[in-house]
């Protein structure tokens, strides 16, 4: 089963990988959407953004980066997403704060529709093998 938590539990979705990162192999790390491989300094140049706007997606629950051995923010490729969307709503015009609330909404949605699209698959099946 997929293991996924929403935006909204300021964390990023675990997509039933490995998650013991003595078992991970660099493989792993490159096809990981959660894993952090992205410095705050580089996320936010990547985005386009600066380190405070990353830290507000921080403090309004979108984002929670992980901490390296010496303490720095580390962002993964799905975290980058949720902070490129942040920032498209914020360039429309929307507060930080409701642009977050907004992506995680999108989030649990989404989160929704694939658990429902799953339940149907598998009770879709039970009622075809039932008849």
């Amino acid at each position: 089963m997929d293991q996924r938590r929403s935006a909204a539990e300021g964390d990023t979705l675990a997509h039933g990988r490995i998650t013991d990162e003595a078992e991970r192999t660099a493989e792993d790390r490159f096809d990981d959407e959660d894993y952090p491989a992205y410095s705050m300094g580089t996320a936010a140049e990547m985005l386009g953004v600066t380190a405070t706007f990353l830290r507000a997606l921080g403090a309004a629950h979108l984002i929670e980066p992980k901490r390296s051995g010496g303490g720095h923010r580390r962002y993964s490729r799905y975290q980058l997403r949720l902070a490129a969307r942040a920032r498209e709503l914020v360039d429309q015009g929307t507060p930080v704060e409701s642009a977050c609330r907004i992506i995680i909404l999108e989030d649990q949605l989404a989160e929704a529709l694939r658990i429902n699209a799953a339940y149907e698959r598998e009770h879709g099946r039970e009622r075809t093998a039932g008849n």
